[in-house]
């Protein structure tokens, strides 16, 4: 579990027993939390809890309260970026976009990216360091406070997407802390089946999952269906192979028996032909398995080019005749560099983490 930086890093049963830790009956929490994820003001408090937020709380939490740096809006008329400034300077992109009937937020887990996928923005700017649990939750509270000054009739915010900067089973006890709190129900109250988690093949993250029954949905990002493509796309194969990479993805499959969401960027000349598609139709035969295929999005640092429609489409065709849904992920925020694998905050020097 991560250590505690602010009081956005605990969940409602750390809540409760600093309160008693700390002097202060635990029937407080409820209250605190109210007032920290439904916006129910302070006024009310009883006094020893006013009295611990007021001298014991500044000198030992650290509000989690980014600085909205940019609040950019797409073209589209549907999606939204935000840069965040954290405490400490570093800076990380999250996302908000709209759909029918829904609100979607694309967070961030790390600040910058150890994974090295050659075409992502995230990747090439290299690792700076893990966010902690209160820095996850902040994203949503900032998103969901975008959404009511926007749309104060809308639904809500409904669902999260861990595809922002970072890799997020490489920082697994932060998310799943955050997580804890972001889907408890007298909070924020996303419900875990609205929640999916993208991992590019971390095995040990998965396979934890997996063993602690996580509720949430899980991505893989394949983007090759050899050793050797693969690796060329996603320098941390080297790694965790595919081979074993998806033996992980047929014991998740097993324990959890939960559908499995593989995203598949298709490259022009790279990754984008009917052999390659055959493959990947090998590749996933015995799994519960559902492609996302993914138009590649421009980067600085990667040369490549979106495959073509129609091969596009030609290698869908092949993955559903085989019997494997596979649909193609909408576009969002191009513009504003706000797409899949977009994402790139200013790097600045990093703290301890």
């Amino acid at each position: 579990m991560a250590t505690a930086r602010s009081l956005n890093d605990l969940t409602f049963d750390m809540l409760q027993r600093q309160l008693e830790h700390d002097g202060v009956r635990p029937v407080h929490a409820k209250p605190l939390w109210a007032h920290l994820y439904r916006r129910k003001g302070r006024d009310g408090f009883l006094p020893p809890l006013q009295r611990w937020m007021e001298t014991m709380v500044p000198s030992r939490f650290a509000p989690d309260e980014p600085e909205v740096v940019a609040d950019t809006r797409s073209s589209d008329g549907l999606t939204r970026k935000f840069l965040l400034r954290l405490n400490d300077g570093q800076e990380v992109e999250t996302v908000l976009m709209g759909y029918p009937g829904r609100h979607t937020a694309c967070l961030s887990t790390q600040a910058g990216c150890a994974m090295g996928c050659t075409f992502c923005a995230t990747g090439q700017m290299g690792f700076v360091r893990h966010l902690h649990p209160g820095e996850i939750v902040a994203q949503v509270l900032q998103c969901r406070k975008a959404l009511e000054s926007d749309h104060p009739e809308a639904p809500g915010l409904r669902n999260l997407v861990f595809m922002g900067m970072g890799e997020p089973l490489h920082n697994y006890d932060s998310v799943m802390q955050a997580l804890d709190i972001i889907t408890d129900r007298r909070g924020i109250n996303i419900a875990p089946s609205k929640v999916t988690i993208s991992t590019v093949g971390v095995i040990p993250g998965i396979l934890r999952m997996a063993e602690e029954r996580r509720p949430y949905k899980l991505a893989v990002s394949l983007h090759g269906a050899s050793e050797e493509e693969r690796a060329a796309l996603v320098p941390v194969s080297r790694r965790w192979p595919l081979k074993e990479l998806m033996e992980a993805c047929r014991t998740y499959n097993r324990i959890t028996q939960k559908r499995i969401f593989f995203g598949w960027t298709l490259i022009a000349g790279v990754n984008d032909s009917p052999e390659q598609a055959h493959r990947v139709v090998e590749l996933l035969k015995g799994l519960d398995a559902h492609v996302n295929l993914i138009p590649l999005n421009p980067t600085h640092g990667f040369q490549g080019v979106e495959a073509p429609e129609t091969a596009a489409l030609r290698f869908q065709q092949i993955l559903l005749d085989a019997g494997i849904p596979a649909t193609f992920r909408q576009r969002r925020g191009i513009d504003v560099a706000a797409g899949c694998g977009m994402l790139k905050a200013e790097k600045r020097k990093a703290s301890v983490s």
